[in-house]
């Protein structure tokens, strides 16, 4: 295993590890049953959480992978499984750093949207890591097998190294044959909302998009295969 992985505590090993599975599950089943019945989230994942006495990573990974019934159907009505000749537009922190953690081979969610999502948060401060290369490298590669039109990927200008990550996505889009634009941006999410087809794990975004495509996903089986995500997913009632 690697050091400083990238979205991995120590203290991950203990609360995610196979003995605190089952009663994340449970928790996971008793979250949904407040969110469908019109519980916020916060309200929900604090309620639970305080029953099973859990951290705050755990509470977040309760509220990262459950969401009510009624938005899980809206969104998985609104995914597309082929972009080919499509411009997709691109969550890029969002998407970039799931696969960072993938190739560090550190803890990522298969949450009920079937988005793969992580515990890294973000919080204005972003540095490259060697898994930085993997991960955009990766990302086009797929990009141009997945034959996309365009790929427009947006940074968010607030956030430290954005510039960087551009320079970097700029120099490996040489080497694919595929339209690849990056812009630095203030308001990312808000943008993002507003496009035809988008990729992102963000649920804000999703539940505001016309269509989406599950990138994080289609990057993972495509370069690294069978991955150990962690499901604490309830079943819909």
């Amino acid at each position: 295993m690697k050091d400083a992985k990238r979205g991995f505590v120590p203290s991950d090993e203990r609360e995610f590890g196979d003995k605190a599975i089952p009663k994340l599950r449970q928790a996971a089943e008793e979250v949904l049953f407040l969110l469908n019945h019109g519980y916020p989230v916060k309200g929900a994942t604090r309620f639970v959480g305080d029953h099973y006495m859990f951290s705050e990573r755990q509470r977040l990974a309760l509220a990262r992978t459950v969401s009510p019934e009624e938005q899980i159907v809206s969104r998985l009505s609104r995914e597309v499984k082929n972009i080919e000749g499509e411009t997709i537009y691109i969550d890029g922190f969002n998407v970039i750093i799931g696969l960072e953690i993938a190739f560090s081979e550190s803890m990522l969610f298969t949450c009920m949207d079937g988005t793969i999502r992580d515990l890294a948060g973000l919080r204005g401060t972003y540095r490259l890591i060697p898994e930085t290369d993997l991960a955009v490298k990766a990302l086009l590669k797929t990009l141009e097998k997945l034959k996309v039109g365009k790929a427009v990927i947006y940074l968010d200008k607030p956030v430290s190294n954005s510039g960087r990550l551009k320079q970097k996505i700029n120099e490996y889009a040489e080497d694919v044959d595929i339209e690849v634009e990056v812009e630095i941006e203030d308001a990312v999410d808000y943008i993002l909302k507003q496009k035809p087809l988008i990729a992102s794990g963000d649920a804000i975004i999703l539940d505001a998009c016309d269509k989406w495509f599950n990138l994080v996903r289609s990057v993972i089986e495509e370069n690294i295969g069978r991955y150990p995500y962690i499901d604490i997913c309830p079943e819909m009632e």
